[in-house]
Formats: C-alpha cells, sequence, structure tokens
C-alpha cells in the first residue's frame, strides 16, 4: 500500500503543481521580498487532499502520520498550527 500513497502523492503533487503554474491567480499573494515557504502550496493542497481522501479528521494525527510515513516524499512538513494556519489562511 505504501508505493500506492507514495505514486497518489506524486502524481497529485505534480499535477497542482501544473494547474498552479497555469492559473497564477490561485496562488495566495506574497510580497517580493521575505521569507519564502519551505512547504510549496502544491506540496500544501497534495497534503490536504491526501488527508481528506486516507480520511484523516484530526490534523494533528494527519501530521503525525505524515511524519512517520510521508516524510520521503515531504522534507519539510509544519508543525500543526502552521500547516492549520495555511490552510485556513482567507483568499486575497
Amino acid at each position: 500500500m505504501t508505493h500506492d500513497v507514495d505514486t497518489l502523492a506524486t502524481a497529485l503533487c505534480a499535477t497542482t503543481d501544473d494547474m498552479l503554474k497555469e492559473h497564477p491567480d490561485l496562488v495566495p499573494w506574497r510580497p517580493p521580498v521575505g521569507i519564502t515557504p519551505r512547504l510549496s502550496d502544491a506540496e500544501l493542497v497534495t497534503l490536504a487532499t491526501m488527508q481528506a481522501i486516507l480520511g484523516y479528521t484530526s490534523e494533528a494525527k494527519w501530521l503525525r502520520h505524515a511524519r512517520a510515513h510521508l516524510r520521503h516524499l515531504f522534507p519539510h512538513l509544519p508543525q500543526q498550527p502552521g500547516y492549520n494556519k495555511r490552510l485556513r489562511k482567507p483568499p486575497v
């Protein structure tokens, strides 16, 4: 099953990245100078989508699972407050 989840994550991240490049209006605004996030927008969307697909309703449990099983795909996983903040940030 691990290989299926890895394949899903890779395909989902690539598709999301391509979609965000085609539609830059969907990407949240960031100032030209400042700290760039270590987790890309495509990776964030991939993590949130996989959380829903795999049935995790708790973000804390999901991030623990992702750290244990998906670390090789996502080298930087935020802590739960940062993950929540980026997911819930209203569009500008």
